[in-house]
């Protein structure tokens, strides 16, 4: 059983007969009454967020969820191809529920597939990837007293903000749980 007082971002819990993921949470102690914490979760098989009140102390079960290593072989349509590279086997997912975790996947990405039930439900990509630059406006000399930013689009079609000096075909470590630009790979 997982109690209020244990969370953590991306604990799993079983709420309603369907597996969640804490996104994010925040314990209240009000000056008057009970303490609380605010959740917001996020559901393993829709992929649907919410977002919940919970009183200090409640108890919720822990869902079945294993994770196994997989390697992401190739997208066709609305479906995801992962397969174990143990015993060649594999298993398909839908984009719906990725969200735009999508936009992070890339050819033989090595990746943690979710089994709820023995039923493949989801994806935990690394914390970070690296991703070229498929696009971005040229940065030129003299346009700024400080750090100027612009915006990049990624290999996968993710838009995030890079310093002046990137260049298209420049490859970026990306934090996947942001979303948010990192650092220049050097390669």
């Amino acid at each position: 059983m997982l109690d209020t007082g244990s969370f953590k971002k991306n604990s799993k819990l079983e709420l309603e007969g369907f597996p969640y993921t804490i996104v994010d949470f925040q314990h209240v102690k009000p000056g008057k009454g009970g303490s609380f914490t605010r959740c917001k979760l996020r559901n393993l098989i829709t992929g649907q967020q919410l977002e919940r009140t919970f009183k200090s102390g409640e108890k919720f079960p822990v869902p079945d969820i294993t994770a196994q290593d997989m390697q992401f072989l190739y997208a066709e349509g609305d479906l995801l191809t992962f397969m174990d590279v143990k015993d060649f086997e594999q298993v398909t997912i839908d984009t719906v529920t990725l969200g735009d975790s999508r936009k992070f996947l890339v050819d033989n990405m090595e990746c943690a597939v979710l089994f709820y039930n023995g039923k493949p439900i989801n994806v935990e990509l690394p914390n970070f990837v690296e991703l070229p630059i498929e696009y971005c406006e040229p940065g030129f000399r003299g346009d700024t007293a400080q750090g100027a930013t612009k915006p990049a689009t990624l290999v996968g079609g993710h838009t995030v903000t890079v310093p002046l000096y990137l260049d298209q075909g420049d490859i970026l470590r990306i934090d996947t749980r942001t979303g948010e630009y990192v650092e220049k790979v050097n390669k």
